[in-house]
């Protein structure tokens, strides 16, 4: 840090993310599994092309991590709720299709059915 705003800013910066976690008023909460196995099939990524794309302020989304899913072969994992709770679970996601998973179905209400679990059979 070299001065007091740019202390501030990402201070600013990290509260936005901490609230975009904790919101209760969006539409849409995505999940992103985050136990070893999502860990080291890759999740990390996953998780912060959400984060950073959700922080562009377009959807109405929060995004957070849970543990273990059940499906270790199939992670990362990403669940998307949507305002009466239905799930949709996305499965094998990297970073870009987590960001085309944010824009189809949070942005447009459009599920991705190609990466979903139903389409692994």
């Amino acid at each position: 840090m070299k001065s007091l705003e740019e202390l501030k800013k990402l201070r600013d910066l990290s509260r936005s993310k901490i609230e975009m976690r904790n919101s209760t008023d969006k539409k849409y909460r995505v999940v992103v599994g985050m136990a070893t196995c999502g860990i080291a099939a890759g999740a990390r990524p996953v998780l912060n092309a959400l984060v950073e794309e959700s922080a562009k302020g377009i959807y109405s989304c929060t995004v957070t991590q849970t543990g273990c899913i059940g499906m270790c072969s199939l992670e990362p994992i990403v669940e998307v709720y949507d305002e009466t709770g239905a799930k949709t679970t996305y499965v094998k996601v990297d970073a870009a299709k987590a960001v085309e998973i944010l824009k189809s179905h949070v942005g447009e209400g459009t599920v991705v059915e190609q990466y979903t679990v139903a389409a692994q059979k």
